[in-house]
């Protein structure tokens, strides 16, 4: 069956919207031809700097026959509904419809019937409006055009079953269309003549020997195995870097790997000052030895063959290289003269944010907060805030100035070289961390205890103020941050009064400017904590979920909304998840239902609640009093092991109470005849979902 070829050439598309190009274009296409009726094969995407397209396989050659059938007006309706509805139809008279009978009545029926197109006549429109609706981060104008988009378009290449689709696309304001056509052109410098093509296979082939690989996948694994036997042979390898190899293959058409070598006197830089003034810069990768030390030599991938093998492009990257690491020489060196305690008042001239002050400001806030809860973490409070002190200091370096990146970690290379304690030094460096699902959560207690009050100010700080994310804006970073405490306080078995903490952070926030507190922030202390916890534990879902956790099972244990200690709510979690995977506990939830849907009705119907302990007088049937006596005993025994979170032994005091349950039923009529028995099962039953409750609220529970 035929394919469609389509190829989008263009100045540079930057390679961080590659990937996404692709998909949307494919998305877009594959939409368009939904709607015409054409169904398809395989669709195979391809994009380089220059280029992006697509090839879509098993189209037919002429789109689907088309009969529709739309019922009219009644037989005998006025005059102006029967033209509007042939109007509708594209009818010019009553002579073209057909007469049916309806419900009773006669209606008039339109049968439109229409021939299906040439495929190759529907796609010019669809491939137009495909270009039309992609979205770009950033787009452009060029010459007079009035079209955007990301770089200017030079030729659009678009052929079904070998041959051009008729058609352009027209870029407006007075610019010449870009009429469809089968060539495209080869690299940009090592074959830049036109190249005529018929088919995906074709195009493939053809660009290959004209020095492209359209294939991003072809290109990154070219790099990768070049890079990887270059750096062999110089008794290195690469280090890891995805993301770098994912840019890079963004950037090149016909990958070709040059290794370059660092001057012996930059290498006692902190090997992430080379590593980041490579990679952010140049876009090289870094070797290391076999001991994980940093080598002495460097890969840049070129987008170029030169006839001397490589060397005058690995000449000029180490000339440029050198001079980007003469700078970090000099602000490494610069840097050290002056040491972090020194530069912490210098804060006060960045602001944080305007109506929170200075990051100085902020620092005295971090350093207070830890001063409050160190210790209950394990941390030295006089190391921890040493650390809170030190943690931004490297802002106003030279190094954190050129590479933002590595604040924090040139603060941790300050500090040790300050004498400061190691503990101090990492917490310095990790008190960002964890800033993802997939970073390394801190584990020493100074740092645990920076990283933690650093988030919390970050939180009571913004929700005091009102700056909180929406939708899926979220500028400072607070779902991020949310996370970090939740992965601190969990990973670490802290047990903290969050609430509490979060309280202590906006009140010291609000003290900014001492009795300026209404024109200052947007709510009171106490509120910005409630709404600050209520996010993080929106977080904590999201979380759990993400492990596995069945949502209900949280919302059972976060019911009540007056626990702020997550690792006593995630036990509680674990437990119930346990209870309720057992046969026991299956049953138990079965009976907690059928308590909880009678109560439900009876109050309702009686206007009143039930509540309080049934009378021993009325319990008429043993199964009664083995019920009651098994809820004491539950009651007493979920109680105990509440009170020393043995959270398992709760659970399994309710899972006795399963016998019980069952048996009652069994042989109990709620609604007896007797008012008096009646008031009292029912009291019975308000007593099930009392002592169930009490450990998570089990009507939240689904399936």
């Amino acid at each position: 069956m035929p394919e469609l070829l389509l190829e989008l050439l263009s100045e540079e598309i930057p390679a961080r919207m590659q990937d996404r190009a692709r998909a949307d274009l494919e998305r877009l296409v594959t939409e368009g031809l939904k709607e015409a009726g054409l169904g398809h094969g395989d669709v195979w995407t391809f994009s380089t700097p220059r280029r992006i397209g697509l090839s879509v396989a098993g189209l037919p050659e002429r789109q689907p026959d088309v009969r529709q059938e739309r019922k009219g007006p009644r037989v005998g309706s006025p005059d102006k509904a029967i033209e509007g509805f042939l109007r509708s139809v594209g009818f010019d008279s009553l002579a073209q419809c057909e007469r049916r009978e309806a419900k009773g009545a006669e209606f008039w029926f339109a049968v439109i019937e229409r021939k299906g197109a040439a495929t190759a006549d529907a796609l010019g429109g669809i491939v137009t409006g495909a270009i039309r609706a992609m979205g770009w981060p950033k787009s452009m104008r060029w010459g007079g055009s009035a079209f955007q988009w990301v770089r200017p378009l030079h030729n659009i290449l678009c052929i079904f079953d070998g041959a051009p689709v008729g058609g352009s696309f027209d870029i407006g304001g007075g610019g010449e269309a870009l009429a469809f056509n089968g060539t495209t052109v080869g690299h940009r410098f090592l074959a830049p003549g036109e190249i005529a093509v018929e088919s995906a296979a074709d195009y493939r082939t053809k660009l290959e020997k004209a020095f492209v690989l359209v294939d991003p996948d072809e290109r990154r694994a070219r790099i990768e195995a070049q890079a990887g036997a270059l750096a062999a042979s110089l008794g290195s390898s690469l280090r890891e870097d995805r993301a770098l190899l994912n840019e890079v293959t963004g950037l090149v058409e016909w990958p070709v790997a040059v290794a370059g070598r660092i001057d012996a006197a930059f290498m006692n830089l902190p090997p992430e000052v080379l590593i980041t003034s490579m990679r952010s810069h140049q876009k090289y990768f870094a070797l290391e030895t076999a001991g994980g030390q940093m080598a002495p030599h460097f890969i840049a991938i070129a987008d170029m063959e030169t006839g001397d093998g490589g060397k005058s492009v690995a000449a000029g990257n180490e000339r440029v290289l050198r001079a980007r690491l003469a700078d970090a020489q000099f602000f490494w060196d610069q840097d050290r003269a002056t040491p972090l305690a020194d530069r912490v008042e210098a804060l006060e001239g960045i602001t944080f944010h305007a109506r929170l002050g200075s990051v100085r400001k902020r620092v005295h806030r971090i350093q207070e907060l830890v001063g409050i809860f160190a210790s209950s973490v394990g941390a030295d409070t006089d190391q921890a805030q040493i650390a809170a002190l030190l943690a931004k200091a490297d802002l106003t370096t030279g190094m954190v100035g050129e590479f933002p990146e590595l604040q924090g970690v040139m603060g941790r290379y300050y500090a040790i070289n300050d004498g400061e304690n190691a503990s101090v030094a990492d917490a310095v460096a990790g008190h960002y961390a964890p800033q993802g699902p997939s970073d390394v959560c801190p584990s020493n207690p100074v740092t645990v205890a920076v990283a933690l009050a650093d988030k919390i100010d970050m939180l009571a700080s913004f929700w005091l103020i009102g700056e909180t994310p929406t939708g899926s804006r979220d500028p400072y970073g607070l779902r991020r941050a949310a996370l970090g405490v939740i992965r601190l306080i969990v990973e670490n078995e802290l047990r903290l009064s969050l609430v509490g903490l979060l309280e202590k952070a906006a009140v010291r926030a609000s003290e900014l400017e001492p009795g300026q507190l209404a024109a200052k922030s947007d709510s009171v202390p106490e509120e910005a904590a409630q709404q600050a916890f209520r996010f993080i534990v929106d977080r904590l879902k999201v979380h759990l979920r993400d492990r596995g956790v069945r949502h209900d099972h949280v919302a059972a244990v976060f019911a009540d909304g007056g626990e702020d200690d997550l690792v006593r709510l995630l036990s509680q979690v674990d437990a119930l998840a346990a209870l309720l995977g057992s046969e026991d506990g299956g049953n138990l939830l079965t009976g907690y239902r059928r308590a909880a849907n009678i109560l439900r009705i009876e109050e309702k119907k009686d206007g009143r609640s039930y509540e309080g302990a049934p009378a021993a007088r009325l319990l008429k049937v043993a199964e009664e009093t083995d019920l009651s006596k098994a809820l004491d005993t539950a009651a007493a025994g979920t109680q105990r092991a509440l009170e020393k979170e043995a959270f398992g032994e709760a659970m399994t005091a309710l899972a006795g109470l399963r016998g019980p349950i069952d048996r009652f039923f069994d042989v109990a009529t709620v609604n007896d005849p007797d008012p008096a028995l009646r008031e009292n099962r029912l009291l019975l039953l308000s007593n099930i979902r009392a002592v169930m409750d009490s450990v998570a609220d089990f009507s939240r529970i689904e399936g």
